[in-house]
C-alpha cells in the first residue's frame, strides 16, 4: 500500500495511514521536531517541488522556538509544495495551518497527508498564491512563502501581503529564497539567514509601513 505519511518510528504508529493514489514517490522526508519527528512524507514522484532541507528546517525551527510561541498560532503556508513546512507547524502544536498549492497533484497529496494524520485543523486551498494573497482577508500569526526559485516577482511578496493585510501586527512572514534574491530593502525586512543553497528572509510589520498602507488605503 501507497501512504503520504509514515508510521511513528519505531512501531506501526496509532493505525495504517489512509491510502493515497498509486503513484511512485520519490525519497521520503523526515519531519524534524515536536509531535510528529521522525515520521516520514512520501510526495509524488512526479512532482517538481523542491522541499526544504532538514538541515533548512532545522535552523529555521530553533530560531523560531527563540523568536515567537508555536502553540495554538494560525500559520498560512503559501506554495506549500509537499506540506514539509506545514507540517512542522502542526507537529509543534499550531492551532490551524492553511496550505495553498496550485498543483492539482500537490494538492492531493497535502489533502491524503491531512486524512493520514487526522489533522483536522489543516486545511488546503488549491489556488495561485499570488492571486489568493490579492484577494484573502484573514490574519495570521505566521505566513511562510516557499515560491519556485526560478519564479519571478518572489520579491514582491511582502508588498501584496502587507497590501492585503494578511499579517498579524505581532506576527512574521519568512520568505524561503535562493541566495540571488536580496530582500533587504523592503521596510518589513528584520534579518536574513543562509542554510545551505536555501534562503530563509524574515520580516515584521513596522508601525511606519503600516501607517503607509492604511494612508494609501485611505486615499
Amino acid at each position: 500500500r501507497d501512504h503520504t505519511v509514515g508510521p511513528e518510528p519505531g512501531g506501526a504508529g496509532p493505525g495504517p495511514a489512509a491510502p493515497f493514489h498509486s503513484v511512485a514517490r520519490t525519497a521520503s522526508m523526515r519531519i524534524v521536531g515536536g509531535k510528529y519527528k521522525g515520521r516520514r512524507i512520501h510526495p509524488p514522484r512526479s512532482t517538481l517541488a523542491r522541499p526544504t532541507t532538514d538541515y533548512a528546517k532545522e535552523g529555521l525551527f530553533n530560531i523560531l522556538q527563540h523568536t515567537v510561541p508555536l502553540e495554538g498560532i494560525r500559520v498560512l503556508d503559501l506554495f506549500a509544495g509537499t506540506g514539509s513546512i506545514s507540517l512542522e507547524f502542526l507537529s509543534r502544536k499550531a492551532g490551524e495551518v492553511i496550505s495553498v498549492e496550485q498543483d492539482r497533484e500537490l494538492f492531493s497529496h497535502l489533502q491524503g497527508a491531512a486524512r493520514a494524520l487526522q489533522a483536522t485543523n489543516w486545511h488546503h486551498v488549491k489556488a495561485d498564491a499570488f492571486n489568493f494573497v490579492k484577494g484573502h482577508h484573514a490574519t495570521y500569526d505566521i505566513i511562510f512563502a516557499d515560491p519556485p526559485f526560478n519564479l519571478e516577482g518572489t520579491e514582491q511578496l511582502p508588498v501584496l501581503i502587507r497590501e492585503a493585510g494578511l499579517l498579524d501586527p505581532e506576527g512574521l512572514l519568512i520568505i524561503e529564497h535562493p541566495k540571488n534574491v536580496n530582500m533587504s530593502t523592503d521596510p518589513w525586512f528584520d534579518r536574513h539567514r543562509p542554510y545551505g543553497n536555501v534562503h530563509f528572509s524574515f520580516f515584521k510589520p513596522s508601525p511606519a509601513a503600516q501607517a503607509g498602507v492604511i494612508n494609501a488605503e485611505r486615499q
